[in-house]
């Protein structure tokens, strides 16, 4: 029995720059971390020679292109398994429409919990490109390359996606003491409302050459806040959030509506600087930047909404049960 266990992320800024459209064009970049909500797969050996996955459903097969669950499908393919295993998932959150970056934290969870299996130790950013290639490549996702690579490495990182392909990630560079400010001044909530990630960057994704000079703006605001917070000033930080949100809401007609722009606005009027909703948009967590003196009366606002308090998560992607006999 082996046991991975791979954190969500929360994307701070730079979203839509990772998509492949963009940074061979322009370079991209992001600002973005991984969180202490995860996502557990197990794997197992069976008697026989049948593939069990175990999900929301139960799947029961003979052989790996029967599996309908498509990420684990196609990581078995990978990794080269095509018989006798039992493989679950299990998040700490419900994954559908999250924005949170669920789908990715599963294809990578995945991926790293059949390569231990077989004996191998992978290095994240091999994990991470694996990822990519199941999600964009083989099930043309449209999505970018952001979310593999801080689900598979972890920690607060900027991302850099070169106009060559390459991806540069570096940890910034800052204190425990304005980690963890910033930390303390981040508050998550569940908007509940139903949302359709697929259809959003779809649009987002064809609309990527339009909307180029609002995206090369995006590139700028993560640049500059990755400075910021190395500086220390961290109230900038929640300004440019809300700059950014602005800026984000133009990329896509889903990505806000009437409800969100609601729920932001009455947290900003309570003392929230600024925010976004995590991930594509249109539903799943509202992320706002608040003083911690605000935290209070900006709960006040949305008490209609659930409040998912988060820490900052250190590691990405790792082991932590393997048991063999």
């Amino acid at each position: 029995m082996i046991i991975i266990q791979t954190p969500l992320r929360i994307s701070l800024f730079g979203g839509g720059t990772d998509f492949e459209t963009f940074y061979q064009q322009h370079g991209g970049c992001v600002l973005s971390t991984a969180i202490d909500k995860y996502i557990f797969v197990t794997i197992k050996k069976r008697f026989d020679d049948k593939l069990r996955v175990g999900y929301t459903r139960t799947e029961m097969v003979d052989r790996v292109d029967e599996i309908e669950h498509e990420l684990i499908r196609e990581a078995l393919k990978t990794t080269g398994i095509s018989s006798g295993v039992e493989i679950t998932t299990m998040g700490d959150i419900p994954s559908a429409g999250s924005g949170l970056g669920s789908s990715s934290t599963v294809t990578v969870g995945a991926l790293h919990a059949m390569h231990t299996y077989q004996g191998q130790i992978v290095p994240a950013d091999v994990l991470a490109k694996q990822a990519c290639h199941i999600e964009i490549d083989i099930l043309k996702k449209p999505i970018g390359v952001q979310d593999q690579y801080i689900v598979a490495q972890g920690g607060l990182r900027f991302l850099e996606f070169k106009t060559d392909g390459r991806v540069e990630s570096a940890k910034l560079s800052v204190s425990e003491d304005t980690l963890r400010n910033l930390n303390d001044n981040l508050m998550l909530f569940y908007t509940g409302f139903p949302r359709s990630s697929a259809s959003i960057l779809a649009e987002q994704k064809t609309k990527i050459v339009d909307n180029s000079m609002i995206l090369q703006e995006i590139k700028g605001i993560a640049q500059e806040a990755r400075r910021e917070i190395e500086n220390g000033d961290l109230d900038e930080i929640g300004k440019m959030l809300h700059r950014s949100w602005q800026l984000k809401k133009k990329l896509a007609k889903k990505i806000s509506n009437g409800q969100i722009d609601d729920l932001y606005q009455s947290a900003r009027k309570a003392g929230a600087l600024g925010g976004k909703i995590s991930g594509a948009g249109g539903g799943g967590f509202l992320l706002l930047y608040c003083p911690y003196k605000y935290h209070a009366a900006v709960r006040e606002s949305l008490k209609e909404l659930k409040e998912l308090p988060f820490r900052f998560e250190n590691d990405g992607s790792k082991v932590i049960f393997n048991y063999r006999r």
